[in-house]
């Protein structure tokens, strides 16, 4: 048998991994990394061992980390996996100087962009992206009967509820919370529950929702990973105070211009170039016209 995850020993939701192993005669496994669980951590492989299984970790072992890494983060903080992810043209703009944003990405781009919604537990926005796009914020990926089997939770990050009730993202299948400022008023944590959306009073900081705080409430409720598409407030922020994990950015070759065209990250930014955040583990892939950059804030 060969797994991306050292197998658990522990009853959980589901019973041992490693006693489903034993009793179907299987006689190696290699496991291309141990569980960072501390409720695993070594002893499903020395289970195994104990059985007279041969186990072998380590193989393809930085794969398997990038196909756990929410699941590693998660599991040894508490808080979700931040991707940060926006399209944006040749000279860094997500919209011109009017507003306008459709479509800066390709429809291949915008395509893959679904998958990434699709693999992740949450959705998160600004009020801002909202107020100037309608969003739907759901994964059209996979879809059956005009529906997909799931979707990620929807985040509004919105201090001062400013989001309107007949909002398209509350329409739609899935779930929705709304991180509103302490103290929102009644009137709109009410407004915003009769259109089925959950509601979370958190701190503010500036103004602004505190990013810190909204991660815990989210580790809270389980969600292990949470792509962050935008405005450039929410993007700022969490730049800002270094609780970015992985950035994935659409590159359209195209040339916007102008001194107010809008650009995706905003927040106070560094003072020098020196201090820039530098991506590490830097990939790049073209993608219907446009190049796919992919890269973690972390070594």
């Amino acid at each position: 048998m060969y797994v991306t995850l050292e197998p658990c020993s522990h009853q959980g939701r589901t019973p041992p991994c490693t006693r489903g192993i034993i009793d179907a005669g299987i006689t190696e496994v290699h496991m291309a990394m141990l569980d960072p669980n501390p409720l695993v951590g070594g002893r499903g492989e020395a289970e195994l061992r104990e059985h007279g299984i041969v186990t072998r970790v380590g193989e393809h072992e930085a794969e398997a980390r990038e196909i756990n890494e929410a699941y590693v983060k998660y599991i040894t903080t508490g808080l979700p996996f931040v991707t940060a992810k926006f399209a944006m043209s040749l000279d860094g703009k997500i919209a011109t100087r009017t507003g306008d944003s459709r479509w800066i990405s390709s429809g291949e781009s915008r395509r893959y962009a679904h998958l990434l919604r699709h693999m992740v537990d949450a959705i998160a926005v600004g009020v801002n992206t909202v107020l100037a796009d309608d969003p739907q914020l759901t994964s059209r990926c996979g879809e059956r009967g005009g529906r997909t089997r799931k979707q990620p939770l929807r985040v509004v990050v919105d201090g001062k509820g400013r989001t309107p009730p007949n909002a398209r993202l509350f329409g739609q299948p899935g779930k929705t919370l709304v991180a509103l400022g302490r103290p929102a008023d009644p009137a709109a944590v009410q407004a915003y529950q009769q259109v089925g959306a959950e509601v979370a009073e958190l701190s503010l900081e500036d103004g602004l929702v505190d990013v810190n705080e909204l991660l815990r409430e989210l580790g809270k409720r389980e969600v292990t990973s949470v792509l962050v598409e935008g405005g450039g407030a929410l993007l700022g922020s969490l730049f800002d105070h270094g609780l970015v994990d992985k950035v994935v950015v659409f590159v359209a070759p195209a040339i916007i211009g102008g001194a107010r065209a809008v650009t995706p990250v905003a927040g106070q930014g560094v003072g020098k170039v020196s201090e820039a955040l530098r991506l590490h583990r830097v990939s790049t892939c073209p993608c219907g016209g446009d190049v796919i950059i992919v890269g973690y804030v972390g070594d």
